[in-house]
């Protein structure tokens, strides 16, 4: 079992940056890919980023490509997100998000999540 806790949210303004740390508890979490969702008021959560058990392998939406960079560090149990030139529209609360498949479809586990606010 992986317990994830989030941090390095906060109110920032557009055109900024912030980076987001997901720091995992438990065993194997070498072992886990790691994602990064977000989630805006009255919207459905959505995908945002994907790194595979090695990093061999990163996923991005869309909205995301070439501003955001996931990243991990697996000796720490640490999971970031590195988010560039941020836009009013990427304000939501980010979630943390962990599974044991190497191209996950569902997520088994998850963080509380961090408030991002990009102010216009």
């Amino acid at each position: 079992q992986v317990q994830l806790v989030e941090s390095g949210g906060g109110l920032v303004q557009a055109g900024g940056s912030l980076r987001l740390s997901c720091t995992a508890s438990g065993r194997s979490f070498s072992s886990y890919s790691m994602g990064w969702f977000r989630q805006a008021p009255e919207k459905e959560r959505e995908f945002v980023a994907h790194i595979s058990w090695s990093a061999s392998m990163t996923r991005y939406a869309d909205s995301v490509k070439g501003r955001f960079s996931i990243s991990r560090d697996n000796a720490k149990n640490m999971v970031y997100l590195q988010m560039n030139s941020l836009k009013p529209e990427d304000t939501a609360v980010y979630y943390c998000a962990a599974d044991r498949k190497f191209v996950p479809s569902a997520w088994d586990y998850w963080g509380q999540g961090t408030q991002v606010t990009v102010s216009s």
